[in-house]
């Protein structure tokens, strides 16, 4: 399976319109929502056709903004391009089973030696780009060039990478090339071999961020320099593929159009036209009402469902997802010298109490319980509970309690002076609240979070007065140094080994608060040590790091949801993308049709 991010950027998690009034009494929130459960799959009843087969499967992509275009894995940074491109194939390397654990059989299979600290990758003999050209050793090998190059636009690097022989090296611009990444047979050939200090066990999953796991087309893109890749126009108007489809046309932003590859390794797909279309939030019910898509990719904003669940020719499939709302604090900025984040002592937000108390002013199980029926609800840690073996389900998280957020405020030093409360040492306390644009339901959301802090006391502003589009928002939020955000929610797309050292590490590029503490970089270590390699150890480790990043306050968990989408009555095989199955090939490949139109 593929690593397209270890984190990947979601869009504003949406939710119903709310009644806020109800939700902003001074009780202890009720007790947390769970979610609604539904089937995973559907196939349609009756025999696939030849009609059906040679028509056109249309998707949904629901977001509020144009998707980026940017084709190759290595280089995105938000679900929406990887959604768009996902017929053909993501880049990716393995397969892996319903677990998450790598297995032999994609489009190249993993080795790992402990004894030797090495992971050996081995291409399959007739691994083919879709313009018919090999997929080679050096395909494999240019991704981590790409990842560890200090001008890149990628965003993988973290100390994980680093136990690779020679990548800090590399990343530090000592050497123009890897050492610890050897090609047994040349960089024509079909093997790779890298060298590690030591071996995780997070190694043996998709997803890991110790081994990428797509690979890169290089001689296709090898006379343009990496730090242009993402502008390129053999990424953006001419890329290849190594999945089932090939791209046959798209609209920049707005649409992608697939026939199959015929040069794909594995089977050949039965349904002969794939169309991607992006589809905002507030319009997606109707356009499923209108039976313009068989399924949406990523499925559905919460704030839908009571919409969705009873159009006719659709079955609703569904499963709790990968991905999360959180909050997030601005505490420091990321030296660009040294590349890794450093934590202001004295911050506006460097204050854990003040954190607290906002999070727990906001009545997140209400809103969820009363209005959301079950298809999102509040997380209690940053490990989502689809991760069974390692999430801490005895931790509280921030339950709502408005007194004891004005407790946490007292305690802490800060006094009310006039409407609002200042800072410790009497300095004006003003705070820039950043939120994502999306439907009308998640922008009236964020005005009520605003409306809750304002209510404890807190001089609360939305950054530029209202919701920032997507693209602007993670623009400023990626800078190395900005005072324009200090507290915001975003959203993460997971993959599927749980490791969060890419997100909330010290030279983590996604850690776009900037936490760092000497503690949390031990315990993150700590995940994948050699002692991690014992389950029972790294299971703990786990749940200490969950019990930490809580008590710290600096990320929280803001929302989980239901992933689903209607099915149209005619689609066959379909597998729910609760845990990204549209990103693995046998997704597509395994898709049928018994009819030329949505039923």
């Amino acid at each position: 399976m593929k690593n397209i991010k270890k984190w990947l950027v979601l869009g504003a998690v949406s939710l119903s319109t709310l009644a806020f009034a109800a939700c902003s009494n001074n009780k202890n929130s009720e007790s947390q929502s769970k979610p609604i459960s539904m089937p995973t799959t559907y196939s349609a009843s009756g025999k696939a056709t030849k009609a059906g087969n040679d028509s056109t499967l249309t998707a949904a992509e629901v977001v509020d903004a144009p998707f980026t275009g940017i084709t190759l894995a290595v280089l995105q940074d938000n679900v929406e391009d990887s959604d768009v491109y996902s017929p053909g194939g993501g880049d990716q390397l393995f397969k892996s089973n319903k677990d998450f654990k790598i297995v032999n059989g994609g489009l190249a299979n993993l080795k790992l030696d402990r004894s030797n600290n090495t992971a050996t990758i081995t291409i399959r003999k007739n691994a083919k780009w879709s313009n018919g050209s090999p997929v080679i050793a050096k395909d494999v090998e240019y991704a981590y060039e790409i990842i560890g190059n200090r001008n890149t636009a990628a965003e993988q690097y973290s100390s994980d990478m680093a136990t690779i022989k020679g990548m800090a090296a590399y990343h530090s611009g000592k050497t123009t090339t890897i050492s610890g990444i050897t090609y047994p047979d040349g960089q024509n050939g079909k093997q790779v071999v890298i060298h590690y200090t030591h071996l995780s066990p997070a190694m043996q999953y998709a997803g890991n961020s110790f081994l990428w796991g797509t690979v890169v087309p290089y001689n296709h893109i090898k006379n343009v320099k990496i730090s242009k890749l993402t502008s390129a126009p053999a990424i953006r108007k001419h890329p290849i593929f190594v999945g089932p489809y090939k791209l046959q046309n798209q609209v920049q932003g707005e649409s992608t159009a697939w026939v199959p590859n015929k040069y794909y390794w594995g089977p050949q797909p039965k349904i002969k036209h794939i169309d991607i279309q992006v589809v905002s939030s507030s319009n997606s019910a109707a356009a499923f009402k209108a039976k313009k898509f068989d399924f949406a990719l990523g499925g559905l904003p919460a704030s839908q469902y009571k919409s969705v669940k009873g159009i006719k020719g659709y079955t609703l499939a569904g499963a709790p997802g990968l991905s999360y709302g959180y909050f997030g604090f601005n505490v420091g900025y990321f030296d660009t010298k040294k590349n890794k984040n450093v934590m202001y002592k004295h911050s506006k937000m460097g204050n854990k109490n003040l954190r607290k108390a906002m999070l727990y002013a906001v009545n997140l199980d209400q809103v969820n319980k009363k209005i959301l029926s079950g298809v999102q609800w509040r997380p209690n840690t940053l490990i989502p509970p689809i991760f069974k073996k390692y999430h801490e389900n005895k931790a509280a998280g921030f339950p709502y309690d408005m007194a004891k957020a004005k407790k946490l405020l007292k305690d802490a030093g800060y006094k009310k002076k006039g409407k609002w409360y200042v800072q410790p040492n009497g300095k004006k306390l003003t705070i820039h609240f950043g939120a994502m644009q999306g439907s009308a339901a998640s922008n009236e959301i964020s005005r009520y979070e605003v409306q809750q802090w304002r209510k404890l006391g807190l001089n609360v502003q939305m950054t530029n007065g209202r919701p920032l589009e997507i693209n602007s928002f993670y623009s400023i939020l990626g800078k190395p140094k900005q005072s324009k955000i200090d507290v915001f929610v975003g959203g993460w797309q997971l993959t599927y080994e749980p490791t969060p050292t890419q997100f909330y590490g010290e030279d983590a590029t996604y850690n776009m608060g900037h936490f760092v503490t000497k503690k949390n970089t031990e315990l993150l270590n700590s995940l994948n040590n050699s002692k991690a390699w014992n389950q029972s150890y790294r299971t703990k480790q786990f749940k200490k790091w969950q019990e930490y990043m809580n008590e710290q306050a600096a990320y929280a968990p803001q929302s989980t949801l239901l992933s689903f989408t209607p099915v149209n009555h005619r689609l066959k095989n379909f597998k729910q993308a609760a845990y990204n199955n549209y990103l693995f090939p046998t997704f597509w490949d395994n898709l049928e049709l018994t009819s030329s139109n949505p039923k």
